[in-house]
Parts: structure tokens; C-alpha cells; sequence
């Protein structure tokens, strides 16, 4: 009973690192950037081109900003 709780703990522990690995290690992309950036992948790859992304509005202040 004991040998097959620390194979599954062990088993746990393995699939747990392995989650944990995943991703990248970079700054988070905007939207706007995202869909630069989807478009140049998808001219490089002549595929068709997904809609031209909007420019962004600029922010307005609001009276919490400071707190965060």
C-alpha cells in the first residue's frame, strides 16, 4: 500500500515540474501587439491576413491609479 502511494506522489511530483516548465519567459504582449505580430506571421507564412488591429487609445488617468 505504501510503495504504490509514493509511486503516485512521485508520479504527482513529475507531472507537477513538468506543468510548471511551460510557457515563456518574456513581457506580456498587448492585444494590439499580439495581432502585429499574428499578421507578420501570417504574411511571412502567405497565408491569408487577419484584419488590420486598431491603434489603441490612450489611457485616461483615473483617480486609483496611484494605489496600484
Amino acid at each position: 500500500m505504501t510503495g504504490s502511494r509514493i509511486l503516485v506522489t512521485l508520479a504527482l511530483l513529475a507531472a507537477m515540474a513538468a506543468v510548471t516548465a511551460c510557457g515563456r519567459k518574456a513581457g506580456l504582449d498587448t492585444p494590439y501587439e499580439a495581432a502585429i505580430q499574428a499578421r507578420k506571421d501570417a504574411e511571412k507564412a502567405k497565408q491569408p491576413l487577419p484584419p488590420e488591429p486598431e491603434k489603441p487609445v490612450r489611457d485616461k488617468k483615473f483617480i486609483l491609479d496611484p494605489l496600484i
